[in-house]
């Protein structure tokens, strides 16, 4: 698999490339000759040679490369942006173009804020199509931070609905709930999709665990709340999610969070499939004690703040209550030391990651923070030390 990015520099690293896998008797096919405008020797390659190729744009004077090799990109077209609108704009550019290219993978990705959605909708759109016109086997895509849209998914449901099988689209807010349950009606093969909480419904989860549907494997969930009190989470029925699972049982159900403390007052209720939690800004001690009592999934926990109430029954009832935790990850929280050696006891040899900072540790009575490292590495079975933050 070749690669080639980044402007010009990025061009003739991709036209050696060509030039020298041709040398090597790996083509048949042409391309045509190199323009004038290019310097360096004519030269035939073979479009199957190309499975995969990454473009860097972080400039606005980024070349027409498909205006080149037409036939270059037939599976893997990732596209890696800036914050600029101008790369934003030359990606859309050389989308436009792929009318003789059949992609089975599109990922487009921006490094810093969504500079996709700086575009003109339209312009965006109408780039999109075009791919999803052209390319019958689209298998993967990855559009996260778009203005992609209700219509579009028609247009990729009508050409690529028996090859698509996994959808990546968090934080596409011109879909509707409509929209994204139109992909899960006719994209049986679908088994791994990423998108908002807005996004999912019970209808959704129910089109998903249709006897056509195949079992889906990831399902990622993101529940985000830029100003408190101003959105509406709506509650998903626990029949639902009993449906959704006993369709497929081994899913992973990705959930990251982050609301502020009085939203959460819809989650967690009853019983939740959930097998990975990140909480991305502070969680109360209410809803921790919440997740030991209806996430029996669960296998990865991340809590990034808690504030500073010690969470000492909550972590021995996570501990007793999700018998397949096998990571977590603590950071501004405070837990007493007896508790975490408990802790670490109750969960065994199982926890293969164990990220806890120092300050996370509150010295007691029958541990301080020299013993427990030694506490900790007995029950574990290995060598074990709490985070440390760096003093520069």
């Amino acid at each position: 698999k070749k690669r080639g990015g980044g402007g010009l520099d990025g061009l003739e690293v991709l036209r050696e490339a060509v030039w020298a896998g041709s040398r090597r008797g790996r083509g048949s096919g042409c391309f045509g000759e190199v323009q004038p405008s290019l310097p360096g020797p004519t030269y035939t390659c073979a479009t199957s040679m190309w499975e995969a190729v990454l473009f860097d744009l972080f400039i606005a004077k980024f070349i027409g490369l498909v205006w080149y090799f037409p036939g270059l990109i037939n599976s893997l077209f990732p596209f890696k942006v800036d914050s600029s609108k101008e790369s934003a704009e030359a990606a859309c550019d050389i989308l436009s173009q792929l009318v003789n290219c059949s992609l089975k993978t599109l990922g487009l990705i921006s490094t810093a804020r969504p500079s996709f959605m700086d575009l003109p909708k339209s312009h965006f759109i109408s780039a999109l199509t075009v791919v999803f016109v052209n390319s019958k086997s689209l298998s993967s895509l990855k559009i996260d931070d778009t203005p992609v849209d209700d219509p579009s998914l028609k247009v990729l449901v009508a050409n690529n609905s028996d090859t698509l099988k996994l959808l990546k689209m968090s934080s596409c807010p011109h879909v509707s709930p409509a929209g994204i349950l139109c992909v899960a009606d006719h994209c049986h093969g679908l088994r791994e999709l990423a998108l908002n909480y807005h996004l999912l419904s019970d209808e959704l989860l129910l089109a998903l665990s249709s006897e056509k549907h195949v079992r889906l494997e990831h399902l990622r969930i993101d529940v985000v709340s830029e100003n408190p009190g101003q959105t509406h989470f709506h509650t998903i029925q626990k029949s639902s999610w009993d449906a959704f699972i006993k369709h497929s049982p081994k899913v992973n159900l990705v959930m990251y969070f982050f609301l502020y403390e009085e939203e959460f007052d819809p989650f967690f209720r009853y019983e939740t499939p959930v097998t990975h939690l990140y909480f991305g800004r502070s969680v109360s001690k209410d809803v921790l004690g919440r997740v030991g009592m209806t996430c029996p999934r669960l296998v990865e926990l991340v809590v990034c703040a808690n504030g500073l109430r010690p969470l000492d029954e909550e972590l021995i009832r996570i501990a007793e209550r999700c018998k397949n935790l096998s990571a977590i990850g603590l950071g501004e929280c405070e837990v007493s030391c007896s508790a975490f050696v408990e802790f670490v006891k109750m969960c065994g040899g199982r926890l293969s990651q164990l990220s806890i900072m120092e300050e996370v540790l509150i010295p007691d009575q029958k541990y301080s923070l020299e013993q427990i490292h030694w506490e900790v590495s007995k029950h574990l079975g290995r060598v074990w030390f709490p985070d440390m933050m760096p003093t520069w």
